[in-house]
């Protein structure tokens, strides 16, 4: 048994039933610990062995600059929202992956109580991105409704679906390193970029379409290999260039709309394969 599981640790603060911090005498660190029912009862000035069999998931900050955001967070945010908040980034590391962005510890709460004031305050949630987040980010969202479950149980209060795309959000950018803005500004570009294409072929672009999915499916990674400068080849590009010209021109005023947003140049081979799901989306009759 190493020295750390060896020591008791004095808890701080108890946020709820399953979650509570521990100071751990040795380094004066402190370590927030889950498990079923392990607050259940405990009161700061007890004692609490970190690897406890009750115990299910640890963490302690490492950035220090994070740190101290995240005492911030506890002198500001109900303690209940903690706890809850917490109990999610569990359920996020036991789904998706253990290995998170620790800046979740400072977002979640934060995002989750002004979420909750403004539902209780009446304030409608509006999701401009909602339905690119759920295609996109079917993973997170998923889960995300178990989140907004949570969330629910623990204050009594509905959550709207508009809001659980936000909660989507903040797991994904738990789980790819990537800051929420960022990925609000990106799922922003991908919605420009089906309103051109709505725009040049004169009719909205039906949402529940298996080429609808593809489409941005497609676009966000190849934005992604864009600004990451990974090349791909297209071998069938000329073809496409000549039986789809409408098509690759509209492929063309996208990647024309991408290269200014991303500030990047995007490869012919791109377009190539922007132009295919631009075909099969508008259904255009092959010429």
């Amino acid at each position: 048994m190493s020295r750390e599981q060896d020591v008791p640790h004095t808890i701080t603060r108890v946020f709820n039933h399953n979650v509570l911090m521990a100071k751990d005498p040795v380094s004066c660190q402190e370590i927030v610990l889950f498990g079923k029912g392990i607050g259940f009862g405990a009161k700061a000035g007890n004692m609490i062995f970190p690897y406890d069999a009750r115990v299910e998931k640890r963490f302690r900050l490492e950035n220090e600059s994070h740190q101290q955001q995240y005492q911030t967070v506890l002198n500001q945010v109900d303690p209940a929202i903690v706890g809850i908040a917490e109990e999610i980034i569990a359920l996020i590391a036991k789904e998706i992956t253990p290995t998170l962005n620790e800046h979740v510890h400072v977002a979640l709460p934060d995002h989750i109580q002004f979420a909750i004031y403004r539902l209780k305050n009446g304030m409608e949630i509006v999701n401009p991105f909602l339905f690119e987040i759920q295609t996109l980010y079917n993973k997170e969202f998923a889960l995300a409704k178990r989140a907004a479950e949570m969330i629910r149980d623990s204050f009594s209060l509905e959550i709207p679906e508009s809001e659980i795309g936000f909660l989507a959000l903040h797991i994904h950018s738990a789980v790819s390193y990537t800051p929420v803005s960022k990925a609000v500004r990106f799922t922003n570009l991908l919605k420009e970029l089906v309103g051109l294409i709505e725009q040049r072929i004169g009719k909205a672009v039906e949402r529940s379409t298996v080429d609808y999915v593809r489409l941005i499916t497609h676009l966000r990674f190849a934005c992604e290999r864009i600004r990451q400068q990974k090349s791909i080849h297209h071998p069938l590009l000329d073809r496409v260039k000549g039986s789809i010209p409408e098509s690759y021109r509209l492929a063309e005023e996208l990647a024309g709309h991408i290269a200014t947003k991303l500030d990047v140049i995007v490869p012919e081979d791109e377009i190539g394969y922007m132009a295919m799901h631009v075909f099969r989306l508008t259904n255009q009759p092959p010429e």
